[in-house]
């Protein structure tokens, strides 16, 4: 009798452990498969146009925002500043921040690099840098507001889902001005056009209760361009080649 319930005392066991390595070998597959099905986003990418549509118009009128009239008041304000001397951002060497850069950036191309726990976004324009974190999450005592904020994502099979906040109020945007109370959220999704070029779809909800009576939503699309590189973005080089000139110059009147 005790032989027989050693035994069976026995076979339990190794049937336990036979189905835990089982669940374990389900997990590690299931992981794979959830992998396999992310898409690649490596490369450079440049602004994607549909085939026969026209060049956009630089300048051309937008649709009104839903800003709220304290929000307006600051943009108003901002713009009274800096217009009569066509003052920008971009021309004291500043980089766009978010949602500008990831939806165009001045029509600059850009490129990412993917790795498993992060993707790492290079704007040309201003050489812009981006992280977006896919392992684990920052701790809060350690975020502090930025232009490009702190952008968290996770994957949904075949789409990255980016969450960016912590960012600074930027009245300063083009187009969609914020508080440092906005909150970005990105889908990205590829997809592949009949010729077999590749199509970086991005929809972006920006919610800012702040500055906004409602969510604000836009699509922006990057064509992929296999053999491209982004060329070096220095703002400030023409400013020290004026410089060298004008001291030359000084130096030429004694």
């Amino acid at each position: 009798m005790l032989v027989r319930t050693h035994l069976w005392g026995q076979f339990m066991r190794e049937s336990w452990l036979s189905a835990r390595s089982a669940v374990a070998l389900g997990g590690l597959l299931l992981a794979g498969v959830a992998a396999a099905a992310r898409p690649d986003f490596t490369g450079v990418w440049g602004v994607y146009r549909e085939p026969g549509a026209a060049a956009p118009q630089r300048g051309a009128p937008q649709p009104a925002l839903p800003l709220k009239p304290e929000a307006k008041a600051k943009i108003d304000a901002y713009h009274a500043l800096v217009d009569k001397s066509g003052d920008t951002p971009g021309g004291f060497c500043l980089g766009t921040g978010m949602p500008g850069s990831m939806l165009g950036s001045g029509g600059y191309p850009m490129e990412i690099v993917q790795h498993d726990k992060m993707l790492v976004v290079v704007y040309e324009a201003h050489t812009e840098v981006r992280h977006i974190y896919l392992g684990e999450r920052a701790k809060e005592q350690d975020l502090f507001p930025d232009r490009n904020g702190y952008s968290f994502g996770r994957w949904e099979g075949d789409k990255l889902i980016v969450e960016t906040t912590h960012l600074k109020e930027a009245v300063d945007q083009a187009r969609y001005p914020h508080s440092d109370q906005a909150k970005i959220v990105e889908e990205y999704r590829l997809v592949s056009n009949d010729d077999g070029s590749k199509v970086l779809i991005a929809n972006m909800t920006l919610t800012d209760p702040a500055f906004y009576t409602q969510p604000i939503k836009s699509e922006k699309k990057w064509q992929y361009q296999p053999g491209v590189r982004l060329l070096p973005y220095e703002c400030t080089e023409p400013a020290w080649e004026a410089h060298l000139e004008e001291l030359a110059n000084k130096k030429g009147a004694h």
